[in-house]
């Protein structure tokens, strides 16, 4: 299993990002997808999902409406469009595969770092 993260940035707050995931090494169109976040000095946090169609995705209460994820199964692409950014979404940015909202003690990627500040 490979992924790889890209998109992360230096945004000011009420900012927008779009990160990418590009999976290799496993049936991508079969597993549920979903993207995790570690905020400086805190542990992995569970951020969204999606299901193996991409059409149902799921987010964790503070981003609901702010954020949203997407997926290529053509191109074994994961996405998630970071909009309206706040100062505490600031973190590394992993993807993962597997069932909604379940994250692997570690990431397999290097992640992508969001920062937001003013």
């Amino acid at each position: 299993v490979q992924l790889v993260e890209s998109g992360g940035g230096l945004v000011q707050p009420g900012g927008s990002l779009r990160l990418s995931c590009a999976a290799s090494g496993f049936a991508f169109s079969q597993s549920p997808m979903n993207w995790m976040r570690r905020a400086p000095g805190k542990g992995l946090e569970w951020v969204a999902g999606i299901n193996t169609h991409g059409t149902i995705p799921y987010f964790t209460g503070p981003v609901k409406g702010r954020f949203n994820v997407s997926r290529d199964n053509a191109k074994n692409m994961v996405y998630l469009q970071l909009n309206d950014l706040k100062i505490e979404d600031t973190g590394m940015y992993y993807c993962s595969e597997g069932p909604i909202a379940v994250i692997p003690s570690e990431p397999r990627g290097v992640g992508t770092q969001v920062t937001v500040s003013s």
